[in-house]
């Protein structure tokens, strides 16, 4: 996995019911914003208010629209170590690749059972290259994952890197140097996307690449072109845009129901997050374009969606 990869939203019907039957235009949407893969299921796509069977439906909805060269990955993770085996056993046949988070209820209390849970997950589908999920601010398990690799490579023969939702310049660099650099290891914080440049990230995974990978791109552009101080200046214009929406709703509800305002109606979210009505996108709208970020939008983005609904 290379480049930007969408941490995609769990569509849903009116009714709070999926609605898979807009997974493909979602994909082409993603494609048209030069995103290179989706992550399925995971925090952003409301994995924790979902049932195995909808995990499962989603997961298949995405494999058969996805296209060529489009990095697809399934989070298999659940605190019931069962069902996240068969998640993994389902994935076979679907994705180029799974993650998994550890549980977050009773937690792991060492990297020796992160490990063995790892291990036991990715055994259900020994073909597929395998993921962990390191976002200890939500799961509690705040282990160095330079540690959790060296114990890893020697248990689970499909693995094959991590997704880094964290922000640890030392540890994260320790990973991209593990054995080579032989090892794909993601960076999942997209405020601090900027700082990930110095430390030699290639690939992110994040939720606002949904609404802003014109923006993500050009910072990386400007890096690479030794202008740092512009860079930084956008990467400011990213965390504004969280912050608003965050401010205004709660980000994770927020961000699904911005998507509205490119023509791909998410539906309501699931509890605990809530869904934005038309009036509060539209001054949602309103404060981002006083920092100049409709610029940045992804290419569908038309306020027209819900200005002739509201």
């Amino acid at each position: 996995m290379k480049n930007l990869i969408a941490a995609t939203y769990a569509p849903m019907q009116a009714d709070g019911s999926l609605n898979t039957g807009i997974i493909g235009t979602y994909t082409a949407f993603l494609v048209e914003n030069n995103i290179e893969g989706a992550f399925v299921n995971g925090s952003t796509g409301d994995f924790v208010s979902l049932s195995t069977a909808e995990r499962k439906a989603l997961i298949e909805a995405w494999s058969q629209h996805r296209p060529n060269n489009f990095f697809l990955t399934n989070h298999v993770g659940h605190t019931n170590l069962r069902e996240a085996q068969e998640l993994a056993d389902h994935s076979q046949g679907l994705v180029d690749g799974i993650c998994v988070l550890p549980p977050y209820y009773f937690k792991p209390r060492s990297l020796e059972s992160i490990v063995y849970y790892c291990r036991e997950v990715a055994a259900c589908a020994p073909n597929l290259p395998f993921y962990y999920y390191h976002i200890p601010v939500l799961t509690g398990a705040n282990f160095p994952m330079a540690d959790f690799m060296a114990m890893a490579v020697r248990q689970i023969p499909n693995f094959a890197g991590i997704k880094f939702s964290k922000f640890d310049a030392a540890d994260y660099q320790a990973c991209l140097a593990f054995d080579g650099g032989s090892k794909n290891i993601l960076f999942g914080v997209d405020e601090q996307l900027v700082d990930s440049l110095p430390l030699g990230a290639t690939g992110w995974v994040g939720s606002t690449y949904n609404h802003l990978a014109p923006l993500y791109y050009e910072i990386i552009s400007l890096y690479g072109a030794g202008n740092i101080e512009e860079a930084m200046a956008l990467q400011a214009k990213a965390v504004y845009f969280v912050q608003i929406l965050d401010k205004l709703n709660g980000f994770n509800g927020a961000g699904k129901s911005f998507m509205r305002l490119f023509g791909l109606d998410m539906g309501p979210s699931r509890y605990p997050h809530n869904t934005m009505d038309n009036a509060l996108l539209l001054q949602a709208l309103s404060l981002l374009e006083k920092e100049g970020l409709p610029k940045y939008l992804n290419k569908t983005f038309s306020p027209h969606h819900i200005e002739t609904e509201v």
